[in-house]
């Protein structure tokens, strides 16, 4: 007998991690279930002990680092006919809950996947109309369907909760690369903004005014995303910053290396998207928050190319006790952003006691 199945979107090349990732969670809860996952597909399927087991797994999605998105697997639907593919997964559709607020038919963010993207929007256009006509999309429903195409005659269908879950398809944000901005490297703050903090945290820790670090900073693209918030940032960086972000008067360019700069004064913000060894970029993180140096902080590790979740653990862990070693209280969040590559993005917010 298998048990119920849970299908994780993450990026290609990282299903090992997720993986890893789905065990170990399920492991803390005393869980017996095992992943099912191929490299390079987008995906990962993790097969629970039982009801309560997978239900554990989804309440704790907000905890998953390499998993974009968890959900519910109603039923594979395999060998779909070509003339009426519709019809065959009406039939499981009508065993998803009674009223939805929403369907969607996506397919992993790997290159098989992309190729099935016409497919997936003539599904969905069918669906939506299928649903409409038979009275069960409503916009006050929680349960939202989904079905996820793993070829052209093989789809999963199943089903998230929308008050648990990222409200982006796959959950990558669609975000457009801003033209005043110095690089693309932007859009990994701008992500990481919207998807470790909520709404009412962006609006209170985003403030104008409030002042920031940048190391690492040339040419300036995590610069760009606190000074159009109209934060003050000092750019800590040996290369050149952008001359329009100069000009903006929000930002003093400091030459110094990134590891050994430490403020005059303590500051709101500090970010970090420098290329060096993960557990050493973690350490000084990790002493900046215990030295009060900054109030909270986002930077990115840049992972080895074996051991990742283990080099991840490692790095959390160690920010862990260097942050807390004189009391307080600790907020790590991490996740593996679409803008991301072979690196996780990690949000850290240190309240003294």
């Amino acid at each position: 007998m298998h048990g119920p199945r849970l299908l994780a979107y993450c990026r290609p090349g990282f299903e090992g991690e997720c993986a890893a990732e789905l065990g170990a969670l399920d492991a803390t809860h005393g869980g017996g279930g095992y992943a099912r996952a191929k490299p390079g597909t987008g995906f990962v399927e993790f097969v629970a002990l039982d009801a309560e087991a997978a239900a554990r797994l989804l309440g704790d999605e907000a905890q998953l680092i390499f998993a974009r998105q968890l959900l519910a697997v109603i039923a594979h639907v395999e060998a779909l006919p070509r003339e009426d593919r519709l019809g065959a997964l009406a039939r499981v559709v009508d065993a998803a809950p009674a009223r939805l607020r929403d369907v969607r038919v996506e397919a992993p963010d790997s290159d098989d996947g992309r190729a099935l993207a016409p497919l997936c929007r003539a599904l969905t256009s069918a669906l939506v109309a299928r649903l409409k006509r038979e009275r069960r999309l409503d916009a006050k429903a929680h349960m939202q369907l989904h079905v996820c195409l793993l070829a052209n005659d093989h789809a999963v269908v199943a089903v998230t909760d929308t008050r648990r879950t990222t409200p982006w398809p796959g959950g990558i944000p669609r975000l457009r690369f801003p033209r005043q901005a110095p690089s693309r490297s932007t859009l990994k703050l701008e992500e990481a903004f919207l998807t470790l903090l909520s709404a009412k945290e962006r609006e209170k820790w985003l403030a104008p005014g409030m002042r920031g670090v940048d190391l690492g900073a040339a040419p300036g693209g995590w610069t760009w995303q606190l000074v159009n918030r109209s934060m003050r940032v000092i750019a800590v960086d040996n290369g050149p910053m952008d001359r329009a972000l100069m000009e903006s008067g929000l930002v003093e360019h400091r030459r110094e290396d990134g590891f050994r700069f430490q403020p005059a004064k303590p500051v709101d913000w500090m970010v970090c998207d420098m290329v060096e060894q993960p557990i050493r970029v973690a350490a000084r993180m990790a002493e900046w928050l215990a030295r009060g140096w900054c109030r909270q902080c986002v930077f990115n590790l840049k992972l080895p190319m074996k051991k990742r979740y283990d080099e991840v653990m490692r790095c959390l862990a160690e920010i862990r006790d260097i942050a807390t070693a004189e009391g307080g209280t600790l907020e790590l969040r991490a996740h593996q952003l679409y803008h991301d590559r072979e690196e996780i993005t990690v949000f850290a917010r240190l309240d003294r006691a």
